[in-house]
């Protein structure tokens, strides 16, 4: 079934190229029947009616999913008739953009004016313009009116839109991709100038038009595939002359640097096919350590040791104990089992007991008469205990006691 779908062929569609302006976006259109060359001018079918193009490619067929429903037709090729009223209409043009500059700058609006298209018919003008803010231009688009005296529209464009429509040269010398054969504005971002480590400095990659250049987006899938295929910045890696680490990466030519692991003076170079990635990426707390005997192309499977010079073993001699004769006791000087040993004094502190001092009695003398004995001091049983000092604090203040009525005396 599969294959029967596959054999159906695709519907195919007859068309033909028109451009409205050179420079500007090409659209498909039904000939018709006509068979048309490059650089026949036409009259073509439109949402704002009947338009003045030129063919920029003849008749082809492409896939009918590629057309954007629905597909206008060719009206005719354009006659002498025609062809005047639109070299009438070319006149017109420069003499509307120079009175809008100048009423523009008679009502002060912040707005640069970039081109101004005329309807084939006659019955519209459209200005275009770009504005870093919102411009009130109600009142220009009365006076342009009365000069004129037909419908004015004015339209805000980006600064893309402002280059592809006004055309010149980029830094590399040639058009402008827009201007010449780019149809829609692909998204580009800074993320394309890391991926491709060029100059983040904004005067190297934008444009004239102060944007990023469209030219970035060409070669990202490019490098998206290279970098799939080479290891990432400080990654670990094993090599023909050893493991070493990641300093330096060539997308282009698919080649690292790598710092050795034996050396870190040396820096070599290798091509992608011709290493191993041990560990992808800078090293992080959680990650494993990497085997030291783990090296699949240096080592063929095992990392190859150096032989270390054999140290020479160290002799401890033996350390000889002396011990003094007058702690050796003899078996006749042991106590006997019968024998009770001595019992040791109690490290137990006891309290001296107050013993009562003696009193001496004095001899007497032949010539001083004999004193009256001294009365005989108290036991000390019963003597009085003496007093311990006071915790009280040495500042504290004595409350005053209280009178009867409450106050203090």
């Amino acid at each position: 079934m599969e294959q029967e779908l596959n054999n159906i062929p695709e519907q195919s569609v007859e068309v033909v190229d028109i451009q409205f302006r050179p420079g500007q976006k090409i659209y498909y259109f039904d000939p018709d029947g006509k068979t048309l060359q490059p650089g026949d001018h036409v009259i073509i079918d439109t949402a704002r009616g009947s338009e003045y193009g030129t063919c920029a490619g003849a008749n082809h067929r492409i896939a009918q999913k590629d057309v954007v429903a629905p597909l206008r037709k060719v009206l005719r090729k354009a006659n002498a008739q025609d062809e005047r009223i639109a070299a009438d209409n070319r006149a017109k043009e420069k003499r509307a953009y120079n009175i809008c500059m100048e009423k523009i700058a008679e009502h002060g609006l912040d707005m640069q004016l970039v081109s101004e298209v005329d309807d084939f018919v006659g019955s519209k003008i459209l200005f275009y313009f770009t504005a870093d803010e919102r411009v009130d231009f109600r009142e220009l688009v009365k006076n342009l009116a009365s000069i004129f005296h037909t419908r004015i529209e004015l339209r805000q464009i980006g600064v893309r839109d402002k280059a592809k429509m006004v055309g010149g040269l980029g830094i590399c010398g040639r058009p402008f991709c827009c201007a010449s054969f780019l149809d829609d504005f692909q998204p580009v971002s800074i993320k394309m100038a890391k991926t491709q480590n060029l100059s983040l400095n904004p005067t190297k990659i934008s444009g004239t038009c102060g944007r990023l250049m469209c030219c970035l987006k060409y070669e990202q899938d490019a490098y998206e595939d290279l970098i799939r295929t080479s290891p990432k910045l400080e990654s670990f890696v094993d090599t023909p002359e050893g493991r070493g680490t990641v300093v330096e990466i060539d997308l282009l030519r698919q080649r690292v640097k790598v710092r050795m692991e034996d050396s870190p003076e040396t820096v070599s170079v290798f091509a992608n096919s011709d290493i191993a990635v041990l560990r992808s990426g800078k090293a992080r707390k959680n990650d494993p350590p990497i085997p030291a005997d783990l090296a699949p192309i240096s080592g063929n499977g095992k990392r190859v040791r150096k032989e270390e010079p054999e140290q020479e073993t160290l002799v401890l001699e033996p350390i000889r104990f002396r011990y003094s004769t007058e702690s050796v006791v003899t078996e006749e000087e042991a106590p006997a089992a019968d024998e009770q040993p001595e019992q040791k004094p109690s490290r137990r502190r006891r309290k001296p007991q107050a013993e009562a001092p003696k009193a001496e009695k004095p001899e007497p003398s032949p010539d001083k008469p004999t004193p009256k004995a001294a009365p005989a001091p108290e036991p000390a049983s019963q003597a009085r205990p003496e007093k311990k000092p006071s915790r009280r604090r040495p500042n504290y203040r004595r409350r005053k006691p209280k009178d009867k009525n409450g106050e203090n005396g």
